[in-house]
């Protein structure tokens, strides 16, 4: 599965021409870079910012990369078959926030115990696919394409937003992070791709800066190529201005612990009136892969997660859009179901998977997976398909029904909302 890796940004293999020319362009999308010498906020971006007033419902995926520990997540304190698999790991019952009888969050979730009790957080168990792999690199290619065991060159998000707006309007698709994710990799679209919105501008080679920074001003012109890589540039232009408003606009009294899990640049784009309707982000760096001495750190990291979505939650009702917004958080695999020699976990297969927001149906969705019937290998056998989660997002939140297309299957949706798209 290397391949699909290496379309990160795009595979000129099968690149139609205006790939080639968007790659070339300006290194896919925009980046973090030296700033540009145009208005902070022009006519252009203003317009654009316009647009993205009452725009309908958004969409939020934070990804745990590393392969969090879904069992050390949502404790199944009720099962004594969990403490005799991890008689130094298993989190004892006292110290667990429970949410029933079985279940309960790691010590440090209080965000995530709140929501739940509030009724804004579903839980999906079990989730997986067939024939899993144990690499990092390809399970995630799995999940940001959701084509497991295949060469998909396009990411599910990308593919969403080519069906949703097959027109491709600008900033419908923003991936905050250092690079842009296989995920958001569409054939229409170009994602707006930035880590620090203070320095967001377009990424060029300083021979090409004079040229692109005056594009603006470039007379129009009847070769579709060129038209095509002066609007490219132009809309790097305009989403680098309005990113940056944005964040210098952006004031909030909500407190998001530690690490905000990028979810403030979130709530400041879509506070401006940003027109993105899918946001990508993720809790970055391979962080949740806990092979050693697992406790302390996982738990600190369940931590800053939990604190960030509930405290993202609290801003969006502040500026009046938590009835617009729902945010999905998963991770490429579990971990094996024994704790190994080192007091940690190893690559395992089925997790869960979280659903939050003011519209969700919260409580458990799915079914848990038996402690008691693993596979050979000592992990979890899923009992639910990620692309059903995938589907209930789309159809069952966004609005968009024709599911089987875009996730190449049928995949009935949870009724996970209380009002229908």
């Amino acid at each position: 599965m290397s391949k699909p890796m290496k379309t990160n940004r795009f595979s000129f293999s099968r690149s139609s021409r205006r790939d080639l020319l968007r790659a070339g362009m300006y290194g896919v999308s925009v980046a973090a870079g030296a700033k540009l010498s145009v208005p902070v906020f022009g006519q252009a971006a203003a317009a654009l910012a316009a647009k993205g007033q009452a725009q309908g419902k958004i969409l939020v995926v934070l990804e745990l990369s590393g392969g969090n520990d879904g069992l050390n997540t949502l404790v199944p304190f009720g099962d004594d078959a969990y403490y005799r698999h991890r008689p130094h790991l298993g989190i004892p019952k006292k110290s667990v926030l429970p949410i029933d009888n079985h279940f309960g969050f790691s010590g440090g979730m209080a965000g995530f115990e709140r929501l739940f009790k509030d009724g804004k957080l579903a839980i999906v168990h079990g989730c997986g696919y067939e024939n899993p792999s144990f690499s990092h690199f390809t399970s995630m290619a799995y999940w940001h394409t959701a084509a497991p065991n295949s060469g998909e060159e396009y990411g599910w998000v990308g593919r969403l937003a080519d069906a949703m707006a097959p027109t491709a309007p600008s900033n419908y698709l923003v991936n905050i992070g250092a690079r842009q994710s296989l995920a958001v990799r569409s054939h229409k679209h170009v994602p707006v791709v930035f880590d620090d919105p203070e320095k967001f501008s377009q990424e060029k080679f300083f021979a090409e800066r004079e040229v692109l920074d005056t594009v603006a001003s470039a007379p129009k012109t009847g070769n579709p190529s060129r038209r095509f890589l002066l609007e490219t540039a132009q809309s790097a232009k305009d989403a680098s201005a309005l990113v940056r408003q944005a964040w210098s606009k952006y004031k909030s009294p909500i407190d998001y612990g530690i690490n905000g899990l990028d979810l403030p640049k979130v709530a400041a784009l879509i506070d401006s009136g940003m027109p993105t309707r899918l946001y990508y982000t993720s809790y970055r760096n391979n962080a949740f892969d806990t092979h050693v001495f697992q406790g302390d750190t996982h738990k600190r990291l369940l931590t800053y997660a939990s604190d960030a979505v509930l405290a993202f939650m609290k801003d969006l009702e502040r500026i009046g859009r938590a009835d617009d917004v729902v945010v999905m958080v998963f991770s490429e695999f579990g971990r094996r179901v024994p704790e190994n020699v080192n007091l940690g976990t190893d690559h395992g297969t089925a997790n869960l998977m979280f659903v939050v927001g003011k519209d969700v149906k919260g409580g458990h969705y799915g079914t848990p997976p038996n402690l008691t019937k693993l596979d050979a290998g000592d992990n979890l056998i899923y009992t639910t398909d990620f692309r059903k989660v995938y589907a209930t997002m789309i159809s069952g939140w966004l609005g968009f029904q024709d599911t089987k297309s875009l996730l190449n299957g049928s995949f009935e949706p949870f009724n996970l909302f209380e009002r229908k798209a």
